[in-house]
């Protein structure tokens, strides 16, 4: 059975195509690609079709990231598909409830800064669209960071599907 991921942020051309890369590198380099599926959409559609954000596209190739995408919108009925729905901040996890058609699937959605212990009380990750490249830098960080401790959530996960 596979496990699928989505990672949620504004228009899907900076945040969650960089979320996306570096946790499907991370699943790849765990040996679980075959079991879990990693994607990523926006929260509206204002550049649905696009790729990525240039800046993103390039912050990613210089720290080893591959990224083949095309930015869409989610929608409600993708829930029934998804495990977990990871908003890049409490604006798309505000957004995402409102769409999350039962109890369930809200149960379904999380920060992805919850998944990093240093965090502490702020769980977003910052738009880097409006800023340069530092911004990108940085959200690359905290994708990274938080990386890890989902990787390990989500391999417990798939390994209780399996038992």
């Amino acid at each position: 059975m596979t496990y699928r991921v989505c990672f949620v942020c504004t228009g899907n051309i900076c945040r969650s195509p960089m979320a996306e890369s570096v946790f499907r590198a991370r699943v790849d380099d765990a040996g679980l690609e075959g079991l879990i599926e990693v994607e990523s959409a926006g929260t509206g559609d204002w550049h649905e079709g696009e790729n990525a954000d240039p800046r993103a596209l390039s912050v990613l190739e210089e720290h080893g990231y591959a990224l083949d995408h095309t930015a869409r919108r989610f929608e409600p009925s993708w829930f029934a598909r998804l495990d977990l729905v990871l908003a890049l901040d409490s604006g798309h996890l505000k957004a995402l409830r409102l769409l999350a058609p039962t109890k369930e699937d809200a149960a379904k959605i999380r920060l992805l800064r919850s998944y990093d212990p240093a965090a502490a009380d702020d769980l977003d990750v910052p738009d880097p669209y409006y800023g340069g490249l530092s911004g990108f830098e940085e959200c690359l960080e905290m994708v990274e960071e938080a990386s890890t401790g989902l990787l390990a959530a989500v391999r417990d996960d798939v390994e209780g599907q399996q038992a």
